[in-house]
Protein backbone atom coordinates (compact mmCIF):
# COMPACT_ATOMS: atom_id res chain seq x y z
CA UNK A 1 0.00 0.00 0.00
CA UNK A 2 1.13 3.80 -1.02
CA UNK A 3 1.74 6.32 1.33
CA UNK A 4 -0.39 8.88 0.83
CA UNK A 5 1.42 11.73 -1.24
CA UNK A 6 2.75 14.79 1.14
CA UNK A 7 0.88 17.99 -0.03
CA UNK A 8 3.32 21.23 0.20
CA UNK A 9 3.30 24.57 -1.50
CA UNK A 10 4.94 24.69 -4.72
CA UNK A 11 7.94 26.38 -4.78
CA UNK A 12 9.53 28.68 -6.86
CA UNK A 13 11.65 26.87 -8.71
CA UNK A 14 9.15 24.28 -9.76
CA UNK A 15 6.90 26.60 -11.82
CA UNK A 16 8.30 24.83 -15.13
CA UNK A 17 7.84 21.02 -13.47
CA UNK A 18 3.98 22.20 -13.07
CA UNK A 19 3.81 23.52 -16.91
CA UNK A 20 5.17 19.81 -17.97
CA UNK A 21 2.92 18.29 -15.41
CA UNK A 22 -0.24 20.00 -17.13
CA UNK A 23 1.10 19.66 -20.71
CA UNK A 24 1.50 15.85 -19.53
CA UNK A 25 -1.83 15.48 -18.52
CA UNK A 26 -3.66 17.22 -20.79
CA UNK A 27 -2.55 14.62 -23.79
CA UNK A 28 -5.03 12.56 -22.56
CA UNK A 29 -7.60 14.65 -24.13
CA UNK A 30 -6.26 13.55 -27.57
CA UNK A 31 -7.70 10.49 -26.66
CA UNK A 32 -11.32 11.65 -26.07
CA UNK A 33 -11.46 13.77 -29.30
CA UNK A 34 -10.48 16.73 -27.91
CA UNK A 35 -6.99 17.18 -29.69
CA UNK A 36 -7.36 21.04 -28.61
CA UNK A 37 -7.22 20.65 -25.24
CA UNK A 38 -4.41 18.56 -25.41
CA UNK A 39 -1.81 20.64 -26.66
CA UNK A 40 -3.21 23.51 -24.89
CA UNK A 41 -0.75 25.93 -23.58
CA UNK A 42 -0.32 25.41 -19.90
CA UNK A 43 -0.71 28.13 -17.40
CA UNK A 44 2.08 30.80 -18.22
CA UNK A 45 4.79 30.95 -15.03
CA UNK A 46 3.98 34.14 -14.20
CA UNK A 47 0.25 33.72 -13.71
CA UNK A 48 1.21 29.72 -11.91
CA UNK A 49 3.42 32.32 -9.48
CA UNK A 50 0.46 34.59 -8.92
CA UNK A 51 -1.40 31.55 -7.27
CA UNK A 52 2.12 30.51 -5.38
CA UNK A 53 2.84 33.97 -3.72
CA UNK A 54 -0.97 34.23 -2.49
CA UNK A 55 -0.12 30.05 -0.94
CA UNK A 56 -3.01 28.68 -3.16
CA UNK A 57 -0.85 26.66 -5.14
CA UNK A 58 0.00 23.02 -3.74
CA UNK A 59 2.13 20.37 -5.06
CA UNK A 60 1.55 16.71 -4.23
CA UNK A 61 4.98 15.06 -3.68
CA UNK A 62 6.21 11.84 -4.52
CA UNK A 63 9.13 9.73 -2.22
CA UNK A 64 11.86 11.83 -3.59
CA UNK A 65 9.75 15.33 -2.95
CA UNK A 66 9.44 15.75 -6.55
CA UNK A 67 5.50 17.29 -7.82
CA UNK A 68 3.70 14.67 -9.43
CA UNK A 69 0.66 17.35 -9.48
CA UNK A 70 -0.86 20.40 -8.18
CA UNK A 71 -3.63 22.17 -7.64
CA UNK A 72 -4.50 25.97 -7.63
CA UNK A 73 -7.23 27.77 -6.33
CA UNK A 74 -8.58 31.06 -5.22
CA UNK A 75 -11.82 32.62 -3.41
CA UNK A 76 -14.91 33.19 -5.12
CA UNK A 77 -18.18 34.08 -3.94
CA UNK A 78 -17.27 32.26 -0.17
CA UNK A 79 -15.90 28.83 -1.81
CA UNK A 80 -12.45 27.96 -2.70
CA UNK A 81 -12.23 27.16 -6.41
CA UNK A 82 -9.95 24.99 -7.57
CA UNK A 83 -8.72 26.88 -11.22
CA UNK A 84 -6.78 23.78 -11.83
CA UNK A 85 -6.01 20.30 -10.89
CA UNK A 86 -3.43 18.16 -13.10
CA UNK A 87 -1.45 15.45 -12.26
CA UNK A 88 1.38 13.51 -14.05
CA UNK A 89 0.36 10.43 -16.05
CA UNK A 90 3.20 8.26 -14.15
CA UNK A 91 1.34 9.03 -11.18
CA UNK A 92 -2.33 8.73 -12.38
CA UNK A 93 -5.08 6.53 -10.24
CA UNK A 94 -2.82 6.46 -7.06
CA UNK A 95 -4.66 8.98 -5.44
CA UNK A 96 -2.61 11.88 -6.02
CA UNK A 97 -5.77 14.40 -7.38
CA UNK A 98 -7.67 13.53 -4.23
CA UNK A 99 -4.84 14.03 -1.62
CA UNK A 100 -5.11 17.63 -3.55
CA UNK A 101 -8.66 18.44 -3.18
CA UNK A 102 -8.76 16.98 0.21
CA UNK A 103 -6.03 19.54 1.12
CA UNK A 104 -7.59 22.30 -0.53
CA UNK A 105 -10.94 21.04 1.27
CA UNK A 106 -9.46 21.49 4.39
CA UNK A 107 -7.37 24.73 3.75
CA UNK A 108 -10.36 26.10 2.93
CA UNK A 109 -12.71 25.18 6.24
CA UNK A 110 -9.75 26.80 7.96
CA UNK A 111 -10.36 29.95 6.27
CA UNK A 112 -13.97 29.88 6.65
CA UNK A 113 -15.08 29.63 3.09
CA UNK A 114 -18.42 27.36 2.35
CA UNK A 115 -17.25 24.82 -0.13
CA UNK A 116 -15.22 23.69 -3.40
CA UNK A 117 -16.14 24.59 -6.54
CA UNK A 118 -15.33 24.01 -9.56
CA UNK A 119 -15.27 24.19 -13.86
CA UNK A 120 -15.25 20.87 -15.90
CA UNK A 121 -16.01 19.00 -19.04
CA UNK A 122 -19.16 17.07 -18.13
CA UNK A 123 -18.19 13.97 -20.18
CA UNK A 124 -14.62 13.59 -19.53
CA UNK A 125 -14.31 10.41 -17.35
CA UNK A 126 -11.49 12.36 -15.10
CA UNK A 127 -13.16 15.18 -14.96
CA UNK A 128 -17.27 15.22 -13.70
CA UNK A 129 -17.74 11.69 -13.41
CA UNK A 130 -14.27 11.59 -10.91
CA UNK A 131 -15.54 14.67 -9.33
CA UNK A 132 -19.06 13.28 -8.41
CA UNK A 133 -16.87 10.05 -6.71
CA UNK A 134 -15.18 13.02 -4.75
CA UNK A 135 -17.94 14.34 -3.47
CA UNK A 136 -19.18 17.01 -5.98
CA UNK A 137 -22.32 17.67 -7.48
CA UNK A 138 -22.92 19.62 -10.66
CA UNK A 139 -24.81 22.89 -10.26
CA UNK A 140 -27.50 24.13 -11.93
CA UNK A 141 -27.34 27.37 -13.95
CA UNK A 142 -29.47 29.34 -11.26
CA UNK A 143 -27.38 28.54 -8.63
CA UNK A 144 -24.40 29.81 -10.08
CA UNK A 145 -22.35 32.48 -8.24
CA UNK A 146 -21.83 36.07 -10.03
CA UNK A 147 -18.18 34.64 -9.74
CA UNK A 148 -19.04 31.74 -11.61
CA UNK A 149 -20.91 32.96 -14.02
CA UNK A 150 -17.79 35.05 -14.80
CA UNK A 151 -15.19 32.23 -14.75
CA UNK A 152 -17.42 30.42 -17.15
CA UNK A 153 -17.75 33.41 -19.88
CA UNK A 154 -13.89 33.78 -19.63
CA UNK A 155 -14.19 30.08 -20.07
CA UNK A 156 -16.40 30.45 -23.06
CA UNK A 157 -14.63 33.18 -24.36
CA UNK A 158 -11.52 31.06 -24.60
CA UNK A 159 -13.30 28.18 -26.78
CA UNK A 160 -14.78 25.85 -24.03
CA UNK A 161 -18.05 25.80 -24.78
CA UNK A 162 -17.41 23.22 -28.12
CA UNK A 163 -17.83 20.71 -25.21
CA UNK A 164 -19.80 20.39 -22.74
CA UNK A 165 -18.83 22.40 -19.64
CA UNK A 166 -20.49 22.04 -15.84
CA UNK A 167 -20.03 23.90 -12.53
CA UNK A 168 -19.60 21.55 -9.36
CA UNK A 169 -19.69 22.34 -5.75
CA UNK A 170 -18.64 20.22 -2.80
CA UNK A 171 -20.18 21.33 0.52
CA UNK A 172 -17.22 21.80 3.09
CA UNK A 173 -19.06 19.08 5.42
CA UNK A 174 -18.23 16.45 3.15
CA UNK A 175 -14.51 16.87 3.62
CA UNK A 176 -12.96 14.19 5.14
CA UNK A 177 -8.89 13.77 5.89
CA UNK A 178 -6.05 11.21 5.04
CA UNK A 179 -3.52 13.54 3.71
CA UNK A 180 -0.39 14.46 5.11
CA UNK A 181 0.09 18.00 4.55
CA UNK A 182 3.40 20.54 5.48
Amino acid sequence: MRPPPVIRLLAPGELSTAQEIERAAGRAFADVGMPEIATDDPLPAAELDRYRRAGLAWAAADADDEPVGYLLAEPVDGALHVEQVSVHPRAARRGVGRALLEHAAMHAAEAGLTSLTLTTFEDVPWNAPYYRRCGFRVLDEREWTPGLRAIREREAAHGLDRWRRVCMRRDLASAAGGVVSR
